[in-house]
């Protein structure tokens, strides 16, 4: 409770805890309770580990490492890098424990992950003290399932599983039974149900009519519910659906708090998977046609021109009577209601589909039919493959010395996390075979970042600045440059990925020139990127041409929600929620406050128990307080003060260096349908390939947050306000 007072009590109480924790272990392991912890951690590592083996909790493989020198490797003094809610997120979900007793210290546990990301290696000691370095400095994390799994019996290490559902009842049943079996071992699905057939389609088995995706997804929606991953996290999935598909309507209303309890999924996500077609055919103010999947089977696995002439083609059959069940509506009103919904329930979010195949390196081989739980993997599906994607991320704000970007430093981070990630995908256990298949031959990694908000913070930069944009754009470059590389020179040690012949890598077209391939598919006016490079790209595209790529995807900005609170930085590229609050999760409630702020505060000789209170009172803005320097007020604006499109112009220039997307959360203070339409606009003519959640304050809260902020950028006018829920609202116009 004092930490809102003096943010340096997070790090005593985390030692506090760190001292229950070592009395736990120690007793545990029974080692010596007389012993400091600098001592202990030599015998902890070898104790553990064979303790771990005896209760068949670890992989009995551990045991042949040099456990002594592994053990002297361990530097105790990396535990006072830790914050209170980061050590009691460790300790109460990822550290293993038997009869309820922790088995693992803070630096074991990191080694006990880094040994069984290096069983494979050649020099296994050697590689597991390499990879400790990177997770015990915080420079990288794993993603949550391979730190709750590395090193086990169950080395389940992916986050995340993308399936394609077919259109029969085997199907449908089989996949919901992948979902069970991969949500079982802590991975997040997303489902692509685009090929099952609408409400009122024909059943040719029964001579009946099908009822739809709908009730299916019901079933999908418990059955997250009933496997929750062991107790260590809920279960989740997101369900993604065409927009031409005729169900689409009914879809969109899945998360609403009215209506019939049978047609609502309340603990399911679920994710609009729009064609360019449809926002052109919204901005022309044109028809849009619905269809069945069994009447237009192809164009599910279509985009771009071919897509439009397809789809063109069906609406001409329909018009001839040759297709009986189809719906026409406005293509405004179809995308106004994706807008109202979206504001009403957060749901369904609103992700692309052509970005996401056009700019895909692995368009030789398939389609993104979907994206994920947090819509940053785009990897193609279908009935045979089960896409995996492996993740961890690049806590950036660890990269920033004397007021730049560290390129030095991000290199070596780079070029061990691609090498951890490669890895994983030969150590990890596939619940399902369609999973194996798919990660064995394409081997896509996802290397993301965090602590976006914190590296501003320490260059003096305000989020929504054009400074912080030309940020965005300049480390996501050296990220894409060091991560392309390092998968290009483990396919010179360990060879390139089987079905490398024929993608965009082995054309020479990487994610920087991917981008002339969707301006291509655009109308002119449609599409405004910045394709500038700060870089000389030759002798990646030359290493490429020599070794190939190790693996097909490469990056991907996942949202941290989780490892950000264990390292204790920003969350993802996310903007600071406030700069004072009380944080939920699993392990309990924390009171989380700006140490940036309180700094600069201190600096001003502002930081006092009366700006507590009017922090408190203004619900972590800095906005409304008179003392507070406007400089301070421009860089400290949290989520809903800054203007949602700072936010995209952002992204846009991370996306040009990425192969696959980015979960991007936009914030909005006061919704209303013009700004929404303007915002989800601007981001499909930036070249986003997905959004993720739109948050939005009530109005009692919004009333506070009226900001002094920084303006919105030049390159739009401030839209208008209308609201969103007004059958009248002429905001698509």
């Amino acid at each position: 409770s004092r930490i809102e007072r003096e943010p340096d009590y997070s790090a005593v109480t985390a030692r506090l805890l760190l001292e229950q924790l070592r009395l736990e272990t120690v007793s545990a392991l029974d080692l010596s309770t007389e012993v400091p912890l600098a001592e202990i951690y030599p015998q902890a590592l070898s104790a553990f580990i064979h303790a771990g083996i005896r209760y068949e909790l670890l992989d009995e493989a551990l045991a042949a490492f040099d456990l002594e020198r592994l053990g002297a490797a361990l530097k105790p003094e990396r535990d006072r890098q830790f914050g209170f809610l980061g050590l009691q997120t460790l300790y109460d979900r990822y550290f293993l424990h038997w009869n309820k007793a922790r088995l693992e210290l803070p630096q074991v546990f990191f080694m006990r992950v880094a040994m069984g990301l290096a069983l494979r290696e050649d020099d296994p000691n050697a590689r597991a003290i390499e990879f400790y370095e990177l997770l015990s400095s915080f420079d990288y994390m794993a993603s949550t399932p391979t730190l709750f799994n590395s090193g086990t019996r169950h080395s389940q290490l992916s986050s995340c599983y993308l399936t394609t559902v077919g259109d029969d009842l085997e199907d449908i049943y089989g996949a919901i039974r992948d979902n069970a079996m991969l949500s079982k071992w802590a991975g997040g699905l997303g489902n692509d149900w685009t090929p099952v057939r609408s409400l009122g389609a024909h059943i040719k088995g029964t001579n009946g009519q099908s009822q739809g995706v709908v009730p299916f997804l019901k079933v999908v929606n418990d059955t997250a519910v009933a496997v929750n991953q062991g107790g260590k996290r809920k279960g989740a999935v997101c369900a993604y659906l065409e927009s031409w598909h005729l169900d689409i309507e009914e879809f969109l209303e899945l998360r609403k708090n009215t209506g019939d309890e049978r047609r609502r999924t309340h603990d399911m996500n679920t994710a609009n998977w729009v064609p360019d077609l449809l926002i052109e055919r919204m901005r022309e103010d044109r028809d849009w046609t619905l269809f069945s999947p069994s009447d237009a089977p192809d164009l599910h696995d279509l985009y771009g021109n071919e897509f439009r002439t397809r789809y063109e083609h069906y609406e001409a059959l329909a018009e001839q009577g040759k297709i009986k069940l189809f719906k026409k509506i406005p293509a405004k009103q179809l995308w106004r209601k994706m807008l109202t919904v979206l504001f009403e329930t957060g749901h369904p979010w609103i992700t692309f589909k052509d970005p996401c195949n056009l700019r895909s390196p692995q368009q030789h081989r398939g389609v993104v039919h979907s994206s994920n739980l947090c819509t940053e993997i785009t990897l193609n599906t279908n009935a045979d493959e089960i896409a995996v994607c492996n993740l961890g991320s690049v806590n950036l704000a660890a990269h920033i010395a004397d007021g730049e970007l560290d390129v030095q430093r991000l290199e070596r981070t780079v070029n061990t996390a691609v090498r951890m990630l490669d890895n994983v995908i030969d150590i990890n256990f596939y619940a399902v075979p369609q999973a194996r298949n798919s990660n064995l031959q394409h081997r896509p990694v996802g290397l993301g970042l965090m602590g976006f908000q914190d590296a501003l913070y320490q260059l003096g930069l305000p989020y929504a600045s054009a400074e912080a944009v030309e940020f965005a754009d300049l480390a996501m470059e050296q990220l894409s440059y060091f991560a392309i590389r390092a998968s290009a020179t483990l396919a010179g040690e360990r060879g390139a990925y089987d079905t490398y012949d024929g993608s965009l890598w082995q054309q020479g077209i990487l994610p920087i020139d991917s981008i002339s391939l969707l301006e291509k598919a655009r109308r002119e006016g449609d599409f405004s990127v910045n394709t500038e490079a700060r870089l000389d790209w030759a002798p990646i595209r030359e290493l490429i041409a020599q070794h190939g790529m190790r693996n097909s995807n490469v990056m991907a900005i996942a949202p941290t929600a989780t490892i950000s609170n264990i390292v204790g930085v920003s969350q993802s590229i996310e903007p600071a929620y406030q700069n004072l609050f009380v944080k939920s999760n699993l392990s309990g409630e924390f009171t989380v406050v700006n140490p940036s702020l309180v700094r600069d505060l201190k600096a001003e000789g502002l930081w006092d128990n009366v700006m507590v209170n009017d922090l408190k009172y203004f619900d972590g803005s800095v906005q409304q307080i008179d003392r507070i320097p406007t400089e301070l007020k421009a860089r400290y604006a949290t989520a809903f003060e800054i203007d949602a499109r700072w936010l995209v112009e952002a992204a846009a220039r991370r996306q040009k260096w990425l192969d696959q997307a980015q979960s991007l959360n936009l914030y909005m203070a006061e919704p209303s349908g013009k700004k929404l339409d303007a915002l989800y606009q601007l981001a499909w003519e930036r070249g986003l390939k997905t959004t993720y959640y739109l948050r939005s304050l009530g109005a009692t809260g919004a009333e506070k947050t009226a900001s002094a902020a920084a303006p919105a950028p030049e390159m739009a006018p401030q839209p208008q306000v209308c609201s969103i829920d007004d059958p009248d609202c002429e905001a698509c116009q």
